[in-house]
């Protein structure tokens, strides 16, 4: 299972937010590639890079701050954040993104959300899927849809996505637990799916549980700021 550390980005710096409230602002590093440099010393290999100025501007807008980690790091990024149009993948791709993740394109434009996968590719193409209430949640998490998570799943399963990326809200950046019985319904209802956790992974122990939920990856956020996990006991990065 692979462990992938989180930058998220406001004002071009690095920040945490808690279940996803932009006044639950916390700077962390004025500089995101001090961290990212961080994270690669560390024997880390993966990153996941959030735009959240573009999540909530509805297009991306710190690309310049992926440029600079993709080009002067080795990390393989996902980038996501307000991806909206094929402009803006191309400025993800042009600047070093090595795939994307598109959470609200897909609730609000499945028709472009389904051209990207098939112009790019299941490799580069994750779904984001964001839940609040059990429903998908858009834009930065403001808003909520009325679709349900795993109808959701499965119209983009049979569409050909591979890599899906969930987080529960309500348990992101409160340093409590993650969704671990959610991550199990997901994987039992679909086995073969390359599912990625994130959202309030707390310890090297939980780890190991979505580890042995045969989870894909698990994004890890503030208990690495917050040194609730420190960055070498993350083993080079998988488990």
């Amino acid at each position: 299972m692979k462990i992938i550390p989180a930058i998220d980005i406001i004002d071009g710096k690095c920040v945490r937010l808690t279940q996803g409230d932009y006044a639950q602002k916390k700077v962390y590093n004025e500089n995101p590639l001090e961290v990212a440099k961080e994270f690669e010393a560390a024997g880390i290999t993966n990153l996941h890079l959030v735009d959240l100025d573009g999540a909530k501007a509805s297009q991306i807008i710190n690309y310049k701050v992926l440029e600079k980690i993709a080009s002067q790091t080795n990390l393989k990024i996902d980038f996501g954040g307000g991806l909206k149009s094929n402009e803006d993948l191309k400025i993800a791709f042009d600047s070093g993104a090595n795939q994307i993740t598109g959470g609200t394109i897909a609730v609000k434009n499945p028709k472009l959300f389904l051209s990207w996968l098939q112009k790019y590719g299941s490799e580069k193409i994750i779904l984001g899927a964001d839940i609040k209430n059990g429903k998908i949640a858009t834009n930065g998490w403001q808003e909520e849809s009325d679709i349900e998570l795993l109808d959701f799943l499965e119209i983009y399963l049979e569409g050909g996505i591979e890599y899906v990326i969930c987080t529960d809200i309500s348990k992101d950046g409160l340093l409590q637990g993650s969704a671990v019985d959610l991550y199990a319904k997901i994987k039992n209802e679909f086995p073969k799916i390359k599912l990625i956790a994130s959202g309030g992974v707390v310890s090297i122990e939980e780890l190991e549980k979505l580890k042995e939920l045969e989870m894909h990856g698990a994004i890890v956020g503030k208990a690495i700021y917050e040194g609730k996990i420190k960055l070498e006991d993350l083993r080079g990065g998988s488990l």
